[in-house]
């Protein structure tokens, strides 16, 4: 395990060191990383402007390889990867096998993608000389990668959102070099992965520079990289607050670059009536397991739950406290978000007619930075005219809120802000007694779920991860699925270009054997 910054195929030293804490025990781990300094960032993004110009125009089967050659080369770790991971993160052997399998699922997904090489969307509209009253040009049109790529590794998913993931596995797509800026709480991990990709692109002679990876203990790098002027794009998945920080510093710079931030989300469920009298302990117990998933530490976490008040509510809340009260703490990712989650928690417990639900009947540990899981109820009234009651507790919390009439649960669902997911938990004559409110969820999440957990995210082309703001910064994209790569693209159009000049997506004779819009028409 190398612990210095990689740029290109160099391995450099920093003026400083740092170490990775094990959250489960609160001990140093292994490793003294470097801490990059302001002229590796000037290196990096200089290789990667140099880089991009070759890369950009790698052939698509190319491009699929070296996707695949680092899937293979994160596999190949073994359990040197996981166990390092575990240490770093506190997260189960199960759920981080788990996510080296969603890691390697997506760097295969886009190789596949970009060989069979449809998603430039090429659109060709011909020529037409003779058209009254003047001629139509000949005008062809495809998605271009922008340019080198900085990507933050999140601190809940050391893989699958880290060095190698979805960020990393649809820039390396659309053709763009990336920097990784690596989380300082998984350092060791980080360079595991690292290395795996400096190899995959020396194995296919890619030009030095198409990845590094630069660490650092606190905001600097991350905000020089951002500030950069070779830098063209950021992506991200954290806090609103550090989310917004790095759109803030990408809108004040020169010439402005698109930032695409995660910066999380209460994903609402409504439950309606008719389930709850069906099949309140079911529901109970299914939402107390998806609030405390993984310590609850995942951007999908039901953190608001809203019911329309009946003669089974009551029976409800008494399940879904029983539920909580089963449940033991569990270690979280880092000591900071621990001391998050326990400050935020406490906040809402202390404002104006919030009351304890359930709550673990297990005490912490001997572990450190375990979190209690929590849930709390409060009155609509008292939901409505406290716009805290809406942000975000990180961790295994949710917050219940009981309206007393359609009326109610309409003026709850309007105060929400953008949201990652939102969920229906209905039965029979709900999805028509409710159509208005059910309907409403459109307008202000990414993905809407009918009688499922919003935990859990599907890496499949269909997939939505992202929403209208504070979710995302810019809720028309996603960060998980195909649609991920549009992140890192944008539109050209070539007018009267003659044939041989052209790009081969745009070709006649679809030497790509690509699906094209012709003349309106769809065809390969």
């Amino acid at each position: 395990m190398k612990t210095q910054n990689l740029i290109g195929n160099q391995y450099t030293d920093g003026s400083k060191t740092f170490r990775a804490i094990n959250p489960s025990t609160g001990k140093e781990l292994e490793g003294d990383f470097q801490v990059a300094g302001k002229e590796d960032v000037d290196k990096a993004l200089a290789l990667a402007e140099k880089a991009f110009a070759v890369y950009r125009n790698i052939d698509k089967d190319t491009k699929a390889t070296f996707l695949l050659d680092i899937a293979a080369g994160v596999n190949a770790i073994g359990d040197q990867l996981i166990e390092r991971a575990m240490a770093e993160s506190g997260l189960p052997m199960g759920r981080l096998q788990g996510e080296r399998g969603r890691t390697t699922g997506q760097l295969t997904m886009f190789a596949n993608l970009v060989k069979e090489g449809s998603w430039v969307e090429a659109v060709i509209d011909n020529a037409q000389p003779d058209r009254q009253p003047a001629p139509r040009p000949d005008i062809r049109k495809l998605l271009v990668p922008m340019g080198p790529a900085v990507v933050f590794g999140a601190s809940n998913f050391p893989l699958a959102f880290s060095v190698a993931g979805g960020d990393t596995a649809s820039a390396l797509a659309a053709g763009c070099p990336v920097i990784v800026k690596a989380h300082p709480a998984h350092p060791g991990t980080s360079a595991l992965v690292a290395e795996a990709i400096k190899e995959a692109a020396q194995k296919n002679n890619l030009p030095e520079g198409v990845f590094s990876m630069l660490f650092d203990d606190g905001y600097a790098i991350g905000e020089a990289l951002v500030k950069h002027p070779k830098t063209k794009i950021v992506t991200f998945t954290g806090s609103f607050r550090g989310g917004t920080a790095l759109v803030k510093l990408a809108q004040q710079r020169q010439v402005p670059i698109p930032v695409f931030a995660e910066m999380g989300s209460i994903n609402p469920t409504i439950i309606l009536p008719e389930a709850i009298e069906n099949r309140y302990q079911q529901i109970a117990e299914h939402y107390a397991a998806s609030i405390t998933l993984g310590a609850g530490q995942f951007c999908t976490n039901p953190g608001l739950l809203i019911t329309v008040d009946s003669q089974s509510t009551g029976k409800f809340k008494e399940a879904l406290g029983t539920a909580i009260a089963k449940i033991a703490p569990a270690t979280m990712l880092t000591a900071g978000i621990h001391h998050n989650f326990e400050k935020l928690s406490a906040e809402v417990l202390s404002e104006q007619g919030v009351e304890v639900l359930g709550k673990s009947a297990s005490e912490n540990g001997t572990k450190s930075n375990q979190a209690v899981p929590l849930v709390a109820e409060v009155s609509v009234v008292d939901f409505l005219k406290n716009p805290k009651l809406s942000e975000e507790v990180f961790g295994p919390f949710s917050l219940l809120v009981v309206a007393a009439s359609v009326v109610e649960l309409e003026q709850v669902i309007a105060a929400l802000q953008g949201q990652l997911t939102a969920s229906v938990v209905a039965d029979g004559e709900d999805l028509i007694n409710y159509k208005d409110p059910i309907n409403s969820l459109v307008t202000i999440a990414g993905r809407v779920i009918l009688n499922n957990v919003p935990t859990g995210v599907e890496v499949v082309p269909s997939m939505q991860h992202g929403g209208p703001y504070p979710a995302t910064s810019d809720g028309r994209f996603t960060s998980v699925g195909t649609g991920a790569i549009k992140r890192f693209v944008r539109p050209v159009a070539f007018q009267n270009w003659a044939p041989d000049l052209l790009p081969p997506e745009l070709k006649d004779a679809n030497p790509l054997g690509i699906w094209r819009s012709v003349d309106g028409v769809f065809t390969k």
